[in-house]
């Protein structure tokens, strides 16, 4: 496999691109210096590696691994590590980023980071990811550490890769270090709350919104295109606080039924079956399109990026629009969505309940205590809502939608404090 040139950039549904682009006008209308805005744009450091592992029929097959620190200027760089086959490093430059600016967004002493490896997990035993886990810890063992680089589950990875990066940092180390990564099984430090503490940040978020365009949340409809654990866990917390779920979707197809579902039951359906929606009782099999376009007062993409682009924006009927997954709208599609008057929860502070929740961890993990899921939920929901007020106030006072705001307070805040830092 070796090392392969990045593929040509072509258009703006680049993931990479679209943030650029959002990128430029938040710093336009800040008016940020060109010093600044050069240094913020281009990645701290990017590392490409091969990793040599024995596969379980004692052949040995070469990954290709990345790991991109996108800045340390607020402090210690974090972000996921994704196992997937569509990993190339143009994709994790731009979550890098979007990394750096979710953490500013909700005033959090982190830089932006992302990692990820090119291969299919399902495909994997579980003795062929550990191998590969290990090996691609090993190669990074210059970058991560408590102090410098925290990695953390994405796509394709989950708490038991994170005991295998802990464990493979720790021998290097001669003793344990938990708090390299977060994301870890609860034994090994793991926080309370940090499960669902992304679906729990994309609930408050939701609600926020909804008290501005004065939606009562008991007389409200909601759709969540994506039913993983953002998805489903956004949908169970908002149903318990009166909205009536009409739609979710998976990779088997949408599930609709406008007296609402039963969403409890169909996550206890989903663990019963592989994982899958596919079949679920008490619901009509539409298509995902279908869910995008339909009218509800609160849409919740919160599975891929991309997923509201040029081609359906204009279907697009939710009054507000939260976004659970990273980047799940093409920048092109932003100018449409803005013109219809939708407004949107951006990506970088609807799903930054997680990366506060794994802050949290780290605190713990450094303070070697344990807070109680209620300390974590308090605090976690009081940051997301003084993020949302910052970034609803910003958008006021700038004229620009909610996006931008919160780039606008991104910026800004990562741009103050490399001046006072002195810059380089």
């Amino acid at each position: 496999m070796g090392y392969k040139e990045p593929a040509p950039i072509v258009d703006h549904e680049n993931p990479f691109e679209s943030m650029m682009s959002r990128f430029k006008i938040a710093s336009e209308a800040l008016g940020l210096d060109d010093e600044v805005y050069n240094v913020l744009k281009s990645p701290a450091k990017q590392v490409t590696v091969s990793l040599p592992v024995t596969m379980d029929d004692g052949s040995i097959r070469v990954f290709e691994g990345h790991r991109v620190i996108h800045s340390t200027i607020l402090g210690p760089s974090k972000g996921g590590v994704r196992f997937d086959p569509g990993v190339n490093i143009n994709e994790v430059k731009a979550l890098a980023a979007w990394m750096t600016w979710k953490c500013a967004v909700v005033d959090i002493p982190y830089g932006g980071a992302k990692g990820g490896v090119c291969c299919n997990p399902r495909e994997m035993s579980s003795g062929e990811r550990e191998r590969l886990t290990r090996a691609y810890t090993q190669s990074m063992i210059e970058i991560f550490g408590p102090d410098r680089d925290i990695p953390a589950p994405d796509m394709g990875t989950g708490p038991r890769e994170m005991a295998w990066m802990m464990d493979a940092y720790s021998r290097t180390q001669g003793m344990t270090v938990n708090s390299v990564v977060t994301g870890k099984p609860l034994v090994l430090g793991g926080s309370l709350g940090r499960t669902e503490a992304t679906g729990r940040g994309v609930m408050v978020s939701a609600l926020a919104a909804m008290g501005k365009l004065k939606i009562n949340p008991y007389k409200a409809t909601g759709a969540v295109q994506g039913f993983g654990n953002v998805g489903s866990y956004a949908a169970l917390l908002l149903e318990e606080r009166g909205m009536k779920i009409v739609a979710i979707s998976d990779i088997s197809g949408a599930y609709y039924n406008k007296e609402g579902i039963d969403i409890q039951k169909a996550i206890t359906y989903r663990e019963n079956n592989n994982g899958s929606l596919e079949g679920l009782e008490g619901a009509e099999k539409i298509n995902g399109d279908e869910l995008l376009a339909m009218e509800v007062d609160v849409l919740i993409p919160a599975a891929m990026e991309d997923v509201i682009t040029i081609k359906n924006v204009a279907d697009i009927k939710a009054r507000l629009i939260v976004e659970g997954a990273n980047g799940p709208t093409s920048a092109k599609a932003d100018k449409i969505i803005n013109e219809k008057g939708i407004i949107v929860v951006p990506d970088i502070l609807a799903n930054a309940g997680g990366v506060t929740v794994s802050y949290f961890e780290w605190v713990q993990n450094r303070l070697g205590y344990k807070w109680t899921a209620e300390r974590v939920n308090r605090r976690s929901d009081r940051i997301m809502k003084d993020a949302f007020e910052t970034v609803y106030k910003t958008s006021i006072e700038y004229s620009v939608p909610m996006r931008i705001a919160a780039y606008i307070v991104a910026i800004d805040k990562v741009a103050k404090t490399y001046k006072y830092r002195g810059g380089y």
